[in-house]
């Protein structure tokens, strides 16, 4: 795939030659990446992707997030090739909802395979600012950098699917084919890092959507994103499914070296054929421990996270995920037990029956053991590791493994070489100009 040229309206020039092409049009423009197939599963693109440009509806010109389209949740529901989830709902807050029809043509008993492929398309998110901060108690830092939301990694299990419902995006499908991107990620993040007062802490990058999804690989943006941090001299962790963070081993061990970063592999299953079925376009079991290994290589932080434990399905593979991973180089891990909020039920559990149905009530029992009865619980202190015996166990064999494994190390990152360099030419003549 090559690179195109972004400006604040949008993508401002397209490149040419064989698989572009550019069509009239006006306003906002939605940049579509189709893959025509998927015959790896490695972390590559495979050679038939296409990007090319179309026009976005007239209605979103004056959105900084367009709205989804009205049959969105009309795709008829089963497996798709290179997709992790198998339904498209419409969003929670939608308060009307559009039911598939037959239009005499067989299309909701068509097999699915003969369907054309569903295209990923990028859409300009015109937000202001791009740190969220948060006073969880949960969670291990207090401030995040998402450069994109929604993932095209697919994971069915993904947490952060219903995030998609606030933009007007079903949590489904949606999800993983409707991509918002942040050109402007790294200006901002200066400008908010340049604010008087600013205190630093360690910045989560990862933590809503992977930000080394297959479509970093053109935008680069969260490579902007570190040379920023690097540059400020402040602290950042890393949490990816992707190999592709190796991308930027260079700033990474440059960071490292001063104490800045840490970079955790999410492994959820040593199983290939498990993976491709959960996570359809992440990278490979062995390819997230081979970067683990290149990371520890390099002197760079490494640590695993083998989430989500999904009861009766992956759950048995924890200690040999975090053996894996210690032998692979990584110095830390941790767990977290597989929750499904808002629309993720419905979508977790039509995959399930799909995919595993002579054991996909045994699973959401499971599940609804440690969350009280239900499939999700949203308590601080039991969300993310579950209440009652199944969970309690979970948790021994976790602790058990973590020490054997000496994987229950905690490092902190230093926050003491944070400083504010000068500012660019053209960003101090754009601030003199405002007097």
């Amino acid at each position: 795939m090559r690179d195109f040229e972004l400006d604040r309206a949008g993508i401002q020039r397209t490149p040419s030659g064989p698989g572009y092409a550019t069509e009239p049009f006006q306003g906002r423009r939605e940049l579509v990446r189709e893959i025509d197939h998927v015959e790896t599963y490695d972390d590559d693109v495979p050679a038939s992707s296409v990007i090319r440009l179309r026009p976005a509806s007239r209605n979103r010109a004056a959105l900084s997030i367009p709205p989804a389209p009205v049959s969105a949740s009309t795709l008829p529901p089963g497996e798709r090739k290179g997709r992790g989830a198998t339904l498209n709902p419409p969003s929670r807050f939608e308060p009307t909802m559009a039911t598939p029809f037959d239009d005499g043509w067989d299309t909701l008993t068509a097999d699915l395979a003969d369907l054309p492929p569903l295209p990923t398309t990028l859409l300009r998110d015109a937000s202001r600012s791009v740190i969220s901060y948060n006073q969880s108690p949960d969670l291990g830092f207090d401030r995040a950098i998402n450069p994109y939301r929604g993932c095209e990694h697919g994971c069915v299990y993904c947490y952060a699917r219903p995030s998609h419902a606030y933009l007007g995006y079903s949590p489904g499908l949606d999800f993983e084919t409707k991509l918002l991107f942040k050109p402007d990620v790294a200006e901002l993040l200066e400008r908010e890092l340049r604010k008087p007062g600013y205190a630093p802490r360690p910045i989560a990058l990862g933590s809503n959507t992977d930000p080394y999804q297959p479509i970093d690989r053109t935008l680069k943006l969260t490579r902007a994103v570190l040379e920023v941090l690097e540059r400020f001299g402040h602290p950042v962790t890393i949490v990816t499914k992707s190999a592709g963070v190796l991308r930027d081993i260079d700033i990474l061990h440059r960071m490292a070296e001063r104490n800045l970063v840490r970079v955790c592999l999410s492994v959820t299953t040593l199983d290939g054929a498990l993976a491709r079925r959960m996570e359809p376009r992440a990278a490979t079991p062995a390819k997230r421990l081979d970067a683990i290994a290149q990371l520890a290589r390099a002197g760079i932080p490494a640590g695993v996270l083998a989430a989500p434990m999904i009861p009766a399905l992956n759950d048995a593979e924890m200690e040999r995920i975090l053996e894996a991973s210690a032998r692979a180089g990584a110095r830390w891990g941790g767990y977290i037990l597989l929750r499904l909020p808002h629309e993720l039920k419905q979508i977790f559990e039509d995959w399930l029956n799909q995919h595993f149905p002579d054991r996909a009530r045994h699973v959401l029992e499971l599940i609804r053991e440690t969350r009280a009865g239900g499939l999700n619980s949203a308590k601080y202190g039991e969300r993310f590791s579950g209440t009652g015996v199944y969970a309690d166990m979970l948790s021994r064999r976790f602790a058990l493994a973590a020490r054997q494994w000496g994987l229950d190390n905690r490092e902190t990152l230093d926050c003491t070489q944070f400083h504010v360099p000068d500012a660019p030419k053209g960003m101090a003549e754009a601030q003199l100009s405002l007097f």
